[in-house]
């Protein structure tokens, strides 16, 4: 499954909501050193129940906006 997602970086909670098409993933972790993606993967691996490797960064590595493949 691929998912549109919009990382907001440095959030005072991890969360995630669905607006519309694209996922807003709020993470705690800064966008330094790939912290966020880290953690973009941690937060959406326990929200969709799912282990972290199933769960890959297909493009957007240094965006905001990114192209997630999520393998169940």
């Amino acid at each position: 499954m691929l998912i549109s997602v919009k990382v907001v970086p440095n959030a005072s909670r991890n969360r995630v909501l669905k607006d519309g098409e694209v996922y807003r993933v709020y993470v705690n972790s800064p966008a330094a050193d790939g912290k966020a993606n880290k953690a973009l993967i941690d937060v959406l691996s326990e929200h969709f129940s799912v282990k972290k490797n199933t769960i890959r960064i297909v493009r957007g590595e240094k965006s905001k906006n990114k192209t997630v493949e999520i393998d169940y």
